[in-house]
């Protein structure tokens, strides 16, 4: 065939297949990345609101409760490219890293920024072909051993239907490397394209839904809007039953209900929503206290404040909430809790509960659940087990985290995995011509 081949394609320029490009190149490999936006790594740009949390420090163990739908498959990846390998990598190619709060690892600027530079850096000191701005359009097979990537310019791309001559080039390689995402964060070029792609190779694709995404409650007050809950508890209930119980932090904004605790309960709560299943948050704003020791606390408030239990009105009632709530909460909790005695008022401080109706889409999800079927990948090497020489990583995969730098890890340890099984596989190739 006279065309110029490359050993490795890696389609996708995000975490994971910046990492594949890297991990596939320092084999000697020649290795091709294609990005359809201008620079690579636009999504790293956001996470960990722009501080980006690479990874976390937590064992296996630990590591893999937060690991969906099955963590199992990740085990071999995790132990290939580690969370603590991860921290090793970025600073030994000059990215400083430091542990917060909660066991969480950012870069030591704390800018996002300067992981994907670093990561550019590191491809070009590989010798890495980037082709960015490149759509890929449709990827098959010339022969059993050689696959064909049809690219356009997405720059003309959205010109394409005023303008249908516009030119597809074709690039080939003897392996290629599926790092396309999801679909969630829209905005920073994901399609979903790399389903169709898996599709079109026989692949079984999962019902992919948002995770890690704000959730809205059938009767959601303005006033909460804007205010922060610390320490508290919230439990999500599905059909009345209790799936899961976290502690931690609550957001409310205009989108819904969200931060960290939200986000861990979401995938859950959403297969639900999808499900036509009730779902419904209780939030918990005394964790740590039982009804008994609360009950306690209000009559030494009461004492304290010399308020008298039968002739309380609503502003010893804002006194006194003063005293167990943020003042910002104080005029929401007392509207929903139109029956609010001093009787119950200890029950409604731990039982605040949230009918949900519906979900905050990709446009705002940061993960993307669901994606090329695990029961069709090898999980030793990232290998597709329907075609020798096709690799998937990250978010494509039907396999997501919890936020906290579960996510991003994913990325690395299955990009890096990737990378290097491609990379053995076409070593081998060379050994035997």
């Amino acid at each position: 065939m006279d065309i110029e081949i490359r050993d490795i394609i890696v389609v996708g320029g995000g975490a994971a297949g910046m990492m594949a490009a890297a991990k596939a190149a320092e084999t000697g490999c020649s290795v091709t990345l294609i990005e359809k936006n201008s620079i690579l790594g636009r999504k790293v740009l956001i996470t960990g609101k722009g501080r980006c949390n690479l990874t976390n420090t937590k064992k296996w163990s630990e590591f893999a409760t937060h690991i969906h739908p099955k963590s199992a498959f990740f085990k071999s990846a995790f132990y290939n490219f580690s969370n603590t390998d991860t921290i090793e990598y970025f600073n030994n190619i000059g990215l400083p890293t430091v542990v917060e709060q909660g066991e969480r690892v950012f870069p030591e600027s704390m800018r996002a920024q300067d992981v994907s530079d670093i990561l550019l850096s590191r491809l070009k000191s590989l010798g890495v072909e980037l082709l960015c701005c490149k759509d890929v359009m449709k990827i098959s097979k010339v022969n059993e051993e050689i696959f064909e990537c049809s690219i356009m310019d997405s720059t003309e791309k959205v010109f394409s239907v005023r303008f249908p001559t516009i030119s597809v080039s074709n690039i080939y390689g003897k392996v290629v490397i599926i790092a396309t995402g999801g679909l969630s964060y829209p905005i920073t070029g994901s399609t979903g394209a790399g389903y169709a792609f898996a599709e079109s190779f026989g692949h079984k694709v999962n019902t992919c839904f948002p995770s890690l995404t704000a959730l809205i409650p059938n009767y959601y007050d303005t006033k909460l809007y804007g205010i922060t809950l610390n320490n508290v508890g919230l439990n999500l209930f599905i059909d009345k039953d209790l799936i899961q119980m976290e502690l931690g932090e609550v957001i409310f904004t205009e989108k819904g209900v969200e931060g960290a605790l939200v986000y861990r309960v979401s995938r859950k709560a959403v297969k639900a929503l999808i499900n036509g299943q009730k779902v419904e948050l209780i939030l918990d704003l005394k964790p740590a206290l039982s009804l008994d020791i609360l009950n306690k606390r209000v009559d030494r408030e009461l004492e304290k404040l010399k308020i008298n239990r039968e002739k309380i009105n609503i502003a010893k009632w804002k006194i006194l909430l003063r005293e167990l709530l943020p003042v910002a909460l104080i005029a929401p909790f007392l509207s929903h809790n139109k029956d609010l005695t001093l009787n119950n008022l200890p029950a409604k401080l731990k039982d605040w509960r949230f009918g949900i109706k519906t979900y905050v889409g990709y446009e705002r999800a940061v993960v993307t659940a669901g994606g090329v079927s695990q029961d069709e990948i090898i999980a030793k090497s990232m290998r597709s087990k329907l075609v020798s020489n096709l690799y998937f990583a990250g978010e494509v995969i039907d396999l997501d985290g919890d936020t906290g730098g579960y996510n991003l890890q994913i990325a690395f340890s299955t990009g890096c995995l990737a990378g290097l099984n491609a990379a053995q596989q076409i070593l081998k190739l060379k050994s035997k011509s």
